[in-house]
C-alpha cells in the first residue's frame, strides 16, 4: 500500500527513521483541499481548505503501517484517510487531536519548519 507523509516522516525530517522498509516511491503536492497546520515539532493536515500539502509517496507493508498507526497515535490524535497521488490512492493520516496551531499557507512542512 502506498503512505503519503508531509512532516516529520519526510526525508531529512527527525522520525524518518521510521520508514524503514519503505520504499520512497517520489515527491508530490495533495489536491488543494486541505489546511497544513503547525503542532510544534511536527504537523498535522486537516480537512478542508484551499492548499496543496507538499510530501512523498512510500510504499510500505501492513505491518509498518500498524508500527505507525502507534507512532501517529491513532485514532487519538490522528486518523487514516486517503487522497489521490500520481503514484495512486494513499494513505495520509489527518489530524483529529483538536486544538490546532497556525496554519502554513504554503502547505510545505520542511520549507516552513525551517524559516521558523
Amino acid at each position: 500500500m502506498r503512505l503519503f507523509v508531509y512532516g516529520s516522516l519526510m526525508t531529512g525530517g527527525w522520525a524518518h527513521g521510521r520508514l524503514r522498509g519503505g520504499r520512497l516511491l517520489g515527491a508530490c503536492a495533495t489536491e488543494a483541499r486541505f489546511t497544513l497546520v503547525d503542532l510544534g515539532r511536527y504537523p498535522g493536515v486537516v480537512a478542508g481548505g484551499i492548499t496543496a500539502i507538499a510530501g512523498e509517496v512510500y510504499e510500505v507493508d501492513e505491518a509498518l503501517l500498524v508500527e505507525l498507526d502507534d507512532f501517529e497515535d491513532v485514532p487519538e490524535l490522528y486518523v487514516r484517510d486517503t487522497l489521490a497521488t500520481p503514484f495512486g490512492e494513499a494513505v495520509v493520516y489527518r489530524y483529529v487531536g483538536g486544538e490546532v496551531g497556525a496554519p502554513v499557507p504554503s502547505g510545505d512542512w520542511r520549507t516552513y519548519f525551517r524559516s521558523r
